[in-house]
């Protein structure tokens, strides 16, 4: 008989209560000078009785409301038709008139990924603090990253800590700089490495900012005015150094408070599925990286985030000649002194990759075909592969009839992943009634899970809309993937899950 995974109960709806601050863009400069002239027309007691009602609004339904006002009106600022100076009291509602709140996770809040939290201090005896990183989508189907908290008992208990409504995006930050060689290196994945790349980067030095290469590239167009393949090899120069950027959060906001909000020109219509992994180097210091899907609204991107303690994030773009398509998934450590992903470059197969750099793809090997009738679609992974003693043990998702999306697992060799030890042949989790309805009908789908003593915890989302955890015996998963007659235990100590808090 086949395993299956059992049911918490818990449930994760969206929240159309948390909105953040986001830029009210027009998109007509005339439409903006229209605007400002107007509220340049009022009265300085018309201008403080309109703010104190701004502020009494919505006040109490953001963090640093103010803060983030007078950044919007720094970014107006080259609009105004004079150098006059301004009243703060002004400068704020020009702020407000150019600021919208934007619903995150309004539409649906699903594809989770669960990891341990990297601070474990002053956390309850027996519990075990976990984060769980989801897809939030809103207005425009635009995803982002949503974090919720909560903790995991010895006896498998889930404890979600209610999440903060307050919730900001980070701040870009403009102190990045960027590494020639490496620059040029993606360049040249990209087929961008010619001769009017070569001449916008003339003068350049061996590490250069946003800003430096900004102004490079504007004295090169100036000398070529209107000329459309200069035009296109600048924007496309700009496009890869925004999508390689840092981002701060204040120390003093909740994890839950925070909110990784599409930034650069390939993310525009949203980051989606990020798959995270503690990964520990060999020399024993602990990265947790995420690989994710930025899209345009045209073309998908691979790209790589990373931080040490989830206050700062430093976002790559992933290259190479099998960097494609979705669903790229980082093993936990190096192996062999590479380091190692799954991938499915076909949108059907599972594959291995290796590489000596974590930025840079160029092979992949076979390793995985769809084999049954829950599969016959497509085969992908759910998250990051779990070292047991066994070996590596990785959740799958398979699509079969109607596009029904199907949760399994597989189980790797750990000293060489290519071989394949085991692979259950039928669902571990499928939709039941209560998940089939939704955004997406007929889908369970997970980003990553945890071990904890002798439970695997699954979170998964349900129809594409909302979230819950499921639990299976590890032992039991690795005797039917391994074909032995007593379990193998797992080697890796987590935290299990069961009830379910508001």
């Amino acid at each position: 008989m086949s395993i299956k995974a059992t049911r918490t109960g818990i449930v994760l709806r969206p929240d159309p209560t948390r909105v953040l601050f986001r830029p009210f863009e027009l998109g007509s400069a005339t439409r903006t000078l229209k605007i400002i002239a107007r509220v340049g027309s009022m009265t300085d007691d018309e201008v403080d009785q309109k703010l104190d009602e701004v502020i009494r609004e919505f006040g109490g339904r953001h963090y640093k409301l103010e803060r983030f006002l007078l950044q919007r009106f720094e970014q107006i600022r080259p609009q105004l038709l004079t150098d006059e100076p301004l009243t703060q009291e002004r400068k704020l509602l020009l702020g407000a008139y150019f600021t919208m709140e934007y619903s995150l996770e309004s539409a649906a809040l699903f594809n989770p990924s669960m990891i341990w939290h990297p601070d474990q201090t002053n956390v309850p005896p027996g519990y075990k603090r976990f984060i769980l990183s989801l897809r939030a989508t809103g207005e425009g189907h635009v995803s982002s990253i949503s974090f919720r908290m909560g903790y995991i008992d010895e006896e498998s208990n889930i404890v979600l800590r209610k999440p903060s409504r307050y919730v900001t995006a980070p701040d870009i930050l403009s102190t990045q700089r960027f590494n020639r060689t490496q620059f040029e290196r993606k360049l040249y994945e990209l087929r961008l490495e010619n001769s009017i790349q070569e001449k916008m980067m003339i003068g350049l030095g061996e590490e250069f900012s946003l800003t430096e290469l900004d102004a490079q590239i504007k004295r090169i167009l100036a000398q070529y005015r209107y000329n459309a393949e200069y035009e296109t090899i600048a924007s496309s120069l700009l496009a890869l150094a925004k999508s390689n950027y840092e981002i701060d959060f204040d120390d003093d906001q909740s994890l839950d408070e925070r909110c990784i909000f599409p930034s650069s020109p390939n993310e525009t219509n949203g980051i989606e599925d990020a798959r995270f992994v503690q990964f520990t180097d060999d020399n024993g210091e602990v990265t947790y990286y995420a690989t994710y899907t930025a899209y345009n609204g045209r073309v998908t991107f691979p790209q790589l985030l990373e931080t040490k303690d989830f206050s700062h994030f430093s976002v790559s773009t992933l290259n190479g000649a099998e960097v494609s398509n979705k669903g790229m998934a980082l093993f936990p450590r190096k192996i062999d002194g590479r380091y190692v992903m799954i991938s499915r470059q076909d949108g059907e197969n599972i594959y291995l990759m290796y590489s000596d750099d974590l930025y840079f793809w160029q092979t992949k090997e076979l390793i995985l075909k769809p084999t049954y009738h829950w599969e016959y679609v497509q085969l992908g992974n759910c998250g990051s592969p779990i070292e047991t003693e066994a070996g590596w043990l990785v959740l799958s998702h398979g699509v079969g009839p109607m596009r029904k999306y199907a949760i399994g697992a597989f189980l790797l060799d750990l000293n060489d992943p290519s071989k394949v030890i085991g692979r259950t042949t039928e669902p571990i989790l499928s939709p039941d009634e209560n998940e089939r309805e939704g955004y997406v009908p007929n889908v369970v789908y997970s980003c990553g899970g945890v071990i904890n003593g002798d439970k695997l915890i699954i979170p998964y989302a349900m129809a594409d809309y909302a979230s819950s955890f499921a639990m299976v015996s590890v032992s039991e998963l690795l005797a039917e993937l391994t074909g032995q007659a007593s379990p193998a235990r797992s080697t890796t100590a987590t935290s299990a899950s069961q009830e379910e808090v508001a």
